[in-house]
């Protein structure tokens, strides 16, 4: 088990788990054109009660929306909880169990020294993990896992609401921005002032 949360004496662990709520969270995001209109969607589930969260972006990537829908759904929680967040989403997965570690440590940089991609929504989700417990589970997308398709279909659904609600023309102005947002920024030339 992979927990994002500090570690606790045998003690303090027995008093929170008596006391912290078990929530179940199914996520999945995914967009048209890689990058192009894109949905995330989430399933919460604590004791009987179930909650349905999805969003979209005009313009993002599949990355990106399964990021915002496990961001969403940890953000959704109003008290610090002990989570089982399951994602079809190696990337997310390994991400956040694994890579994130040495981002911070190299204050976000791959080890090729480049920025990490979608640094933004990875120190969002950094902090959501501070506040639960989480067990990152991955689970096979597409494979009858009731909560994931049904994160699947939300997802969908919202992809299908912006081409709806948009013309051709303001999703490609959307694609157009978005994709100049992820070409690196050059320093600026220094000037031969003397």
């Amino acid at each position: 088990m992979t927990t994002a949360s500090p570690t606790l004496s045998s003690s303090e662990s027995k008093r929170n788990t008596e006391s912290v709520k078990e929530v179940v969270i199914h996520t999945d995001g995914g967009c048209e054109g890689n990058p192009g209109p894109g949905g995330w969607a989430a399933v919460l589930r604590y004791a009987d009660k179930a909650k349905e969260l999805s969003g979209s972006e005009l313009a993002t990537t599949n990355n990106r929306m399964e990021l915002r829908a496990a961001i969403e759904a940890l953000q959704a929680l109003k008290e610090p909880c002990a989570v089982s967040l399951f994602t079809d989403s190696e990337y997310v997965r390994n991400g956040i169990t694994a890579w994130i570690h040495g981002w911070r440590r190299s204050g976000w940089r791959t080890k090729n020294k480049k920025p990490v991609k979608n640094a933004d929504l990875w120190k969002q989700l950094d902090a959501e993990t501070r506040r639960h417990t989480i067990e990152w589970k991955w689970l096979k997308g597409h494979a009858g896992h009731a909560d994931n398709e049904r994160c699947d279909v939300l997802a969908g659904e919202q992809m299908a609401a912006i081409r709806k609600k948009h013309s051709k023309e303001e999703l490609s102005l959307a694609l157009a921005t978005f994709r100049q947002s992820l070409e690196p920024q050059s320093a600026p030339v220094a000037s031969n002032l003397f």
